[in-house]
């Protein structure tokens, strides 16, 4: 069952199509999708790709409210599903894209399991703005907490910003979604967590907890500070990080 569901959504995002949510049919546990989306991203690395990180979800606590949930959630990435800054994509490959603006952080030594602010922080090469676009593969965007999980967390791309210094000041930091230049959303880098470096202890923590380690030269999202916007053709997507600077891509007209 788990073999065929991770093959489902496999193929669902390979192609770009909506498939119905696992939980009207079947009943699975939090362990369960999350063995999914382990064998699903398996799949592409067998085709060549290379995980490069890992992507933190609900990271705020107005959507672990909303969602039910006491915890965070988080996904794989890939190099196939980094977007270079200014690139142009095309939205049809996808199925319900929407863009975030985000934090990222490069590793310079491996974490895992539990770890304080100041160890995440020491395992930070350099800092990035940047944007997260998201794509459940689920008919309508609907779906369960096991449902998102099993998805890879609703991960599709994401775009990183020039790095910056590690001891860059993320505090407090204004962050901005515009679509063609216009501000569509706004938010603070502290409304990730309470400030971005409590994302990184907990992905060293959760991801710790399923038997993997966060690597050296790998990429960690922190999670979003706004709303996810949907995204349409023809538009220039950017986001603004005070103190840390911007990036930005296109969708195809």
């Amino acid at each position: 069952m788990i073999e065929d569901i991770a093959n489902t959504l496999d193929q669902a995002a390979a192609t770009g199509s909506s498939v119905e949510q696992i939980s009207l049919s079947q009943s699975i546990t939090l362990p369960q999708a999350y063995e999914i989306q382990k064998l699903s991203i398996q799949q592409r690395l067998d085709r060549g790709e290379k995980l490069v990180g890992y992507k933190m979800g609900f990271t705020s606590r107005a959507k672990m409210l909303q969602m039910g949930v006491d915890d965070l959630i988080w996904g794989r990435l890939t190099d196939a599903m980094h977007v270079e800054v200014d690139e142009v994509i095309d939205i049809t490959k996808y199925v319900h894209p929407r863009a975030e603006p985000e934090i990222a952080f490069l590793l310079n030594k491996p974490l895992s399991g539990k770890v304080t602010k100041e160890e995440a922080l020491a395992a930070v090469e350099a800092i990035a703005p940047a944007i997260e676009i998201i794509d459940s593969r689920y008919t309508n965007f609907k779906f369960s907490l096991e449902d998102v999980v099993a998805d890879n967390s609703s991960s599709s791309s994401f775009v990183i910003g020039e790095w910056q210094s590690k001891d860059s000041n993320i505090d407090g930091l204004a962050m901005n979604l515009r679509v063609n230049n216009e501000i569509v959303a706004s938010g603070s880098s502290n409304d990730i967590l309470d400030h971005p470096i409590n994302s990184l202890v907990e992905a060293a923590r959760c991801i710790g907890a399923a038997g993997e380690e966060l690597k050296a030269g790998q990429i960690i999202l922190a999670g979003a500070a706004t709303a996810a916007v949907a995204l349409e053709p023809n538009q220039t997507i950017s986001a603004d990080v005070a103190n840390l600077g911007g990036c930005q891509f296109r969708t195809k007209a």
